[in-house]
């Protein structure tokens, strides 16, 4: 690949990058990003006393990890080459329940960017469930390449193409006990307007979703 001289062209050919940066923290946090009434609303009362015995909602995890310290340096530097492995992270309206980092660079006229969220639900129970349920409206996608991630995973990919440029994307969900991962990971050649190969996205995807699975620590419950 030829080192990328900056013409006024090349620049015009880049205003992409903005937007696939956009999509991708827009996507990662997808549809269980949204709070869940379950969650926001009150239990109602009883007048009778508790039973010393009643269960408690079992929650294993009680907040995100520090998200850019998930994914290995060694890992970044494959997947994204030339970013920085620090990450950035990424904006949030309550970091007790939902934190991000993203890596993104472009090296000759590959593009890359990478990202990961941790959503911690109110339970083990209602996390599962909504795993259950962004499946169905999503689809059931493949569980083949994203065995042994977290306590269930689920692999997405999509090839997208506007005003002549090509690119696709790979998204694995993964829910480890209450908590909710999100990877996405997309690319695009902006020299011949192409793609990467699906197996390269979904490989890189799955294994970014492997250590941030991991950077969640041990359950604790």
């Amino acid at each position: 690949m030829r080192s990328l001289p900056l013409p006024v062209a090349l620049t015009v050919r880049l205003l992409p990058v903005a937007v696939l940066a956009c999509a991708g923290w827009a996507y990662s946090t997808g549809p269980m990003s949204t709070p869940d009434d379950t969650e926001n609303k009150a239990a109602p009362q009883s007048s009778a006393p508790r039973s010393p015995s009643a269960k408690v909602a079992a929650k294993t995890y009680a907040e995100p990890p520090a998200p850019c310290g998930t994914v290995s340096a060694k890992t970044v530097s494959a997947l994204v080459p030339g970013a920085k492995a620090a990450g950035k992270e990424l904006s949030a309206t309550d970091a007790k329940v939902r934190r991000g980092c993203s890596w993104s660079a472009l090296k000759g006229y590959d593009y890359r960017w990478l990202d990961v969220t941790f959503e911690v639900k109110s339970s083990d129970a209602l996390a599962k469930q909504l795993f259950a349920s962004a499946g169905d409206a999503a689809g059931a996608g493949s569980g083949a390449k994203a065995q042994d991630i977290g306590d269930e995973a689920r692999l997405t990919t999509e090839l997208m193409k506007k005003d002549g440029q090509e690119t696709r994307e790979a998204v694995v969900t993964v829910r480890k006990a209450n908590v909710l991962v999100t990877v996405t990971f997309n690319g695009s050649d902006f020299e011949s307007k192409g793609a990467p190969s699906a197996d390269t996205m979904t490989e890189g995807a799955v294994r970014a979703a492997r250590d941030a699975a991991a950077g969640l620590g041990p359950d604790k419950g």
